[in-house]
C-alpha cells in the first residue's frame, strides 16, 4: 500500500511533463509558422503586392482565381484603386498575377496560424491537457490573432482609395501586434519548458524584461521606415546626410508629426532605437557575468548580445545596400529571432511555471 502512495505523485508529475512537452511542441510550430507569415508578410510589402486583392474574403478568399474570366475580375478589381491607376497603368495580366500570389499565400498563412492555434487548442483541452492558468492566456493569444486579421484589413484598406501604399501608421500597428502575438506564444512556451536553475535576481529579470519592451518598440520603428520607404535614402553609416545628427528632423509642424511622417527623423529614430537595444543588451551581458558568472542565465544574456550585434551589422548592411530584397527580408525576420529569443531569455530569468502536482502538493 505504502508503494502505491508513493508512486501515485511520480506518476502524476510524469504525466504533467508529457502534457507540457506536448503543449510546448506545438507552440513552437506555431511560432515556425508565425516566422513564416512574417517573411512573406515582408516580401509582400517589398513587392508590393500587399493592395493585389482589394476584398477581405476570409472564407471564400482561400480559394484563387481559377480560370482566365475571374484573373480579369479580379485584375478588373484591382485597374481601379490608385496604385494600378497612378503607378502601374497599362501593368499586363501576367505582371498582376506574380504580385496577387504574394498577397495570396500571405493570407492563406495568416489563416493557417488561426487554424494551427485553435484546433489544437480545442483538442488539448477536451483532453485535459491545458494546465489550469495557462487556458486564458492560450485564448488571449488566439483573440489576438484573430484582431490582427482584422486589422490587416485595416492596413490594406488604407490603400485603397486616396494612396498608392497603406498608411504607415497601421502597418507599423500590424507589425507590432504580430511581434506581440510572436512575443506571447514564445513567453508561454517557455515557461512549459525545463529549468537547469532557479531564477535569477529580480535586477537580471527586470533588464531582460525591458530588453523585450525595447526590441518590440524597435520592431514598430522598423514599421514606419518600411512604411515610409524611409530605408530607401540616407544609405550612408555611421553619418547620416553627412552627419552625426542630421538637420531637418523637425521640419514638419507640429513638430511631433516628424516622428510619424518625416522619413528623415523615422530613419533617425530608428537608428537611435538600434543603439540605446545594443547598449543595453551589453550592459546586461556584462552585469550577469560580474554577479552570477557561469549561470544558464549569464550564458543566455550573452547569446543575445551577439544576436543584437548580428541583427545590428545586417541592418547596417541593409541600409548600405539601398534595401535588396534579400537582405530587407533577412533583416526582419532575424529581428523576430531577436525578439523571440529575448522573450524566452525573459522568460527564463523568472523559472519556469510550477507543475500542477507542485500546486496541489504545497495547498
Amino acid at each position: 500500500m505504502a508503494a502505491i502512495i508513493a508512486t501515485a505523485p511520480s506518476a502524476a508529475r510524469d504525466r504533467d511533463l508529457h502534457n507540457r512537452a506536448l503543449v510546448r511542441g506545438w507552440l513552437y510550430f506555431v511560432l515556425l509558422v508565425l516566422l513564416a507569415l512574417v517573411l512573406v508578410g515582408g516580401a509582400t510589402r517589398l513587392t508590393h503586392s500587399g493592395l493585389s486583392i482589394t476584398e477581405w474574403q476570409p472564407i471564400h478568399g482561400v480559394i484563387p482565381p481559377l480560370n482566365d474570366a475571374e484573373w480579369q475580375e479580379e485584375f478588373q478589381r484591382y485597374q481601379q484603386i490608385p496604385q494600378y491607376t497612378e503607378l502601374n497603368k497599362g501593368m499586363s495580366i501576367e505582371a498582376f498575377k506574380s504580385i496577387f500570389w504574394w498577397e495570396w499565400v500571405h493570407r492563406i498563412l495568416a489563416r493557417c496560424v488561426g487554424v494551427v492555434l485553435a484546433l489544437p487548442l480545442l483538442f488539448f483541452w477536451a483532453t485535459r491537457r491545458i494546465e489550469r492558468g495557462l487556458g486564458p492566456k492560450l485564448v488571449g493569444i488566439l483573440l489576438l490573432v484573430g484582431l490582427q486579421g482584422a486589422i490587416g484589413w485595416w492596413m490594406v484598406a488604407s490603400g485603397l482609395v486616396d494612396r498608392v501604399s497603406v498608411s504607415q501608421y497601421r502597418l507599423a500597428t500590424h507589425l507590432t501586434i504580430a511581434a506581440m502575438i510572436f512575443t506571447a506564444t514564445m513567453v508561454v512556451a517557455r515557461g512549459l519548458a525545463p529549468h537547469s536553475e532557479p531564477a535569477a535576481d529580480r535586477s537580471t529579470q527586470r533588464l531582460a524584461g525591458f530588453i523585450v519592451l525595447l526590441a518590440l518598440i524597435q520592431i514598430y520603428l522598423g514599421g514606419l521606415v518600411a512604411g515610409l520607404h524611409a530605408g530607401l535614402s540616407y544609405n550612408t553609416w555611421p553619418l547620416m546626410d553627412g552627419k552625426v545628427i542630421p538637420a531637418d528632423l523637425l521640419l514638419l509642424k507640429p513638430a511631433w508629426l516628424n516622428f510619424f511622417e518625416n522619413p528623415k527623423t523615422v530613419q533617425f529614430v530608428h537608428r537611435l532605437g538600434a543603439y540605446t537595444l545594443f547598449v543595453v543588451a551589453l550592459w546586461h551581458m556584462v552585469a550577469p557575468w560580474r554577479r552570477q558568472p557561469g549561470t544558464t542565465h549569464t550564458r543566455r544574456a550573452t547569446l543575445l548580445f551577439l544576436l543584437v550585434l548580428a541583427q545590428a551589422l545586417i541592418g547596417i548592411g541593409t541600409l548600405l545596400m539601398q534595401v535588396p530584397l534579400h537582405m530587407a527580408l533577412t533583416h526582419q525576420g532575424f529581428a523576430l529571432i531577436v525578439l523571440g529569443f529575448a522573450a524566452a531569455h525573459w522568460r527564463g530569468t523568472k523559472g519556469a511555471y510550477s507543475l500542477p502536482t507542485e500546486i496541489a502538493v504545497r495547498s
